[in-house]
């Protein structure tokens, strides 16, 4: 009987410890799910503590945004001249002018000129205002350097080495010009007919230079109100200050410089108002500075005489039609990467185009070309000039002293 007993007592020990061992494990098991809900449920407390720091802020900027529309708008005004560092006399759009307060909150520079907001009943700087500069100003910069270069002008040595002086010089080596005691010249006027090379100059001047090359065409000046066209010359001025060293280069030049007369209709006079700036900031009490001025015209007898004095325009150089040697030289530059026949003759060539421009003669190379693509040949022959030259070149010379009419190439 004892021995019996002794096996229901193991045999229960051993349930007991089977029960004890299935109830830790199921204990560790509902942990272990506590612990990964708790997990969970902290991951989700950070996500909605997240979004209520997002939701803060949204409603802070919201306020903020309602705050300032409910604030009255400012009235446009001009600093007159600053007192101290807490106080300036501005003018007021509506035209009287006050001792005012600056905000604390401004930062930007407080100087003479500047336009600001002022607050409608205490008439405060509140905000300094951006420049009014006219965006077509800044569009007039050349942003990459022209891809011309001496090199591919023929005809004009002469006249290369004269704009070479007088502009690139001064802006390349300011030394020479302060050893010797004078001031360097300001502007340049390239006048002659249409073609011959004015603008290219100026092309190749704004390639050989570092400078902030400025250009625009005189008829651009030419506005609608009254006034504009002598702001968008100022302003063009004031920003070849701020990017000097620099070239400006007015081409057509006759749209706004022509000669002054009486009796005048009301175009005409706004057109007289935007020269006499132009005169102004060519020859004024300012300063130019590291400025130069390039303009062509193709009417040299239309300009105002008082463009031409010196100190304003101080080198006058005409660009004549090529002759010649110059249009050889010319076709040599246009057909230099063209496939010529070895019966080309270059010279011949400038013989047939007489009174040809620059321009003449590259669209006669371009043409001849053409006539080759045409004929789907890869070579240009001499016939093939002649024929260009026959197409392009239609000019009418009356023989003396009989008045007979001579058509010739």
């Amino acid at each position: 009987m004892e021995s019996g007993e002794g096996i229901n007592e193991s045999s229960a020990s051993a349930d007991f410890s089977r029960y004890i061992l299935d109830r830790m494990r199921q204990l560790e098991e509902r942990n272990l799910a506590l612990r990964e809900q708790k997990d969970r449920v902290e991951g989700e407390k950070r996500l909605i503590e997240n979004q209520k720091l997002k939701f803060e802020r949204e409603a802070r900027k919201l306020r903020s945004e309602l705050e300032r529309l409910r604030v009255g708008p400012m009235i446009v005004g001009t600093i007159i001249d600053v007192l101290d560092e807490n106080r300036v006399i501005v003018k007021s759009s509506t035209g009287p002018r006050f001792v005012v307060n600056i905000s604390q909150f401004i930062e930007e520079e407080i100087k003479p000129g500047v336009q600001v907001g002022l607050n409608q009943q205490s008439f405060a700087v509140m905000s300094v205002l951006p420049s009014p500069r006219d965006p077509a100003v800044f569009g007039m910069e050349i942003e990459e350097a022209p891809n011309v270069t001496f090199s591919q002008i023929g005809g004009l040595d002469s006249q290369i080495s004269e704009i070479r002086e007088i502009v690139e010089l001064p802006l390349k080596r300011p030394d020479l010009f302060l050893s010797v005691g004078i001031e360097p010249p300001k502007g340049v006027l390239l006048y002659g007919p249409p073609g011959t090379g004015k603008t290219i100059l100026a092309k190749a001047v704004a390639n050989s230079t570092e400078a902030t090359f400025l250009r625009v065409v005189g008829s651009e000046f030419v506005q609608k109100y009254i006034g504009e066209g002598a702001r968008l010359v100022r302003e063009l001025f004031e920003l070849a200050k701020n990017e000097s060293p620099a070239i400006i280069f007015i081409d057509e030049l006759d749209a706004i410089g022509a000669r002054r007369m009486d009796g005048a209709t009301s175009g005409d006079r706004e057109v007289q108002r935007t020269l006499m700036q132009l005169l102004a900031e060519m020859d004024g009490f300012d300063p130019r500075g590291e400025v130069k001025l390039i303009a062509a015209t193709n009417r040299l007898d239309m300009l105002d005489p008082a463009l031409m004095r010196p100190g304003r325009f101080d080198r006058v150089i005409e660009i004549p039609l090529p002759n010649r040697e110059a249009k050889a030289s010319i076709l040599k530059i246009h057909t230099g990467g063209m496939n010529l026949n070895a019966d080309v003759n270059l010279e011949r060539v400038a013989d047939m185009a007489d009174l040809a421009s620059g321009a003449d003669l590259k669209a006669l190379a371009t043409e001849a070309g053409m006539y080759a693509i045409r004929e789907e040949r890869t070579v240009v022959y001499q016939s093939d000039f002649e024929r260009a030259a026959a197409k392009l070149l239609h000019k009418e010379k009356i023989k003396e002293p009989d008045g007979l009419i001579q058509q010739y190439i």
